[in-house]
């Protein structure tokens, strides 16, 4: 380990060759990347080795016998590599001296893109919960797609053929290769932080699976996935599937069909604003003849028609009323009469004074009581008698049994 301090520093050739010799020490290792821009000279091959997730990459050498099993590799191929790390002390340069080279096969690449699609869908990053609605008509739409490609073309002229005044805030960057994921996420955090863009879509033509893997990159899509803003994504045809699809608030068949579901036809939204109209035009047609025909009813009433009928078909019910009250009570006063008269008439008979009227008296003594046995009686004792027609006062001169 270097001993330096500010006092005694070291010098760059010391430095370089304590990293040679820490880097030296370092066994093979197995690296994974793509491959691009390969070159042979003098029996070796010399390549770079990239990452997709990033701009970066390093340099590889190898024998030709070494990459003569995998040739030719395709531009951009996913190898393994077993290789050992050298630093070069000289300019300080890092490179990948390889052993053996392994192409990463499609069954090998669907695997793994099948392991990751289960991992991010067990954290719910495809859940239909998590989804956005798509505005009905976006500000501007955000679009992210190759230079000058056909699928560009067809996102604005088909959104513009719909809907003439749509904006579009278009990033072209390289839908394919090593540099994909990183321009397309770049444009991606670019677009998602201007306010005014409602809607991004991501667009190419379709291509072959090892064009697509970069829209199934993981950094990818779990930054699609991290976006406030709805994504639309638009990769390949109804075959291709990449897991950018299954991330993104909506899924496109082709750019066509995102031009057709970012924005509303204008012509259609023509015809539903008529069509919408007619129909209130008709609601309010209707309310009115109806409530046109409900007064006219009303008016036809006799209440309405002629309004002193509700005043004098009430005074005929109160006077039939009145005309009725009065026939009970007559009727009453004269059944109260009747037996007034039969009740006089008992009563007459069975009074006393019918008794006088026959020629009878009611002897009295002085203090009101009836006299009924003389012997009760003495001598000289005053008597009230009470005849038919009035009283006379009598004394008792001798009492007889």
């Amino acid at each position: 380990m270097l001993e330096t301090s500010s006092e005694s520093p070291a010098p760059v050739r010391v430095v370089s060759e304590a990293l040679k010799g820490y880097i030296d020490r370092l066994g093979p290792i197995w690296v994974e990347g793509e491959i691009s821009q390969i070159n042979d000279r003098a029996g070796m091959s010399f390549m770079r080795l990239r990452d997709p997730s990033v701009d970066m990459s390093l340099s590889v050498m190898c024998h030709r016998t070494v990459l003569a099993p995998v040739s030719p590799l395709p531009e951009n191929a996913r190898v393994v590599i077993l290789a050992k790390v050298s630093y070069s002390a000289k300019n300080g340069s890092l490179s990948l001296s390889a052993k053996e080279i392994r192409q990463v096969g499609i069954g090998e690449l669907l695997a793994r893109l099948e392991h990751l699609k289960q991992l991010l869908a067990a954290e719910g990053l495809f859940s239909e919960d998590r989804k956005k609605p798509l505005p009905l008509l976006p500000r501007r739409v955000g679009l992210i797609c190759g230079r000058g490609s056909a699928a560009e073309k067809d996102v604005v002229e088909n959104a513009k053929r719909r809907w003439p005044a749509v904006e579009f805030e278009i990033r072209e960057v390289a839908v394919q290769g090593a540099a994909a994921v990183v321009e397309v996420s770049a444009a991606l955090r670019e677009l998602e932080a201007i306010p005014e863009v409602d809607v991004i879509i991501i667009t190419r033509g379709g291509g072959s699976f090892e064009d697509l893997l970069p829209f199934s990159d993981e950094g990818l899509v779990r930054l699609a996935g991290s976006c406030l803003t709805p994504i639309v994504s638009a990769i390949g045809h109804e075959q291709d599937a990449p897991l950018l699809d299954l991330v993104a608030d909506v899924r496109a068949s082709t750019p066509t069909d995102a031009a057709k579901k970012v924005v509303p036809d204008i012509a259609e939204e023509f015809a539903l604003i008529n069509q919408l109209t007619e129909r209130a035009r008709r609601r309010v047609r209707n309310v009115l003849e109806l409530e046109t025909q409900r007064i006219a009813s009303l008016r036809q009433r006799p209440v309405l028609k002629d309004p002193l009928t509700l005043v004098s078909t009430r005074a005929e019910i109160i006077a039939s009323l009145r005309e009725r009250s009065h026939r009970s009570t007559v009727h009453a006063l004269s059944l109260a009469r009747e037996e007034l008269v039969h009740v006089y008439a008992r009563v007459r008979s069975l009074s006393p004074q019918a008794t006088l009227d026959r020629g009878y008296a009611v002897v009295q003594r002085e203090d009101g009581s009836v006299a009924r046995d003389p012997r009760n009686l003495f001598a000289g004792e005053r008597l009230r008698l009470r005849l038919a027609l009035g009283e006379i006062n009598a004394v008792t001169v001798e009492s007889r049994e």
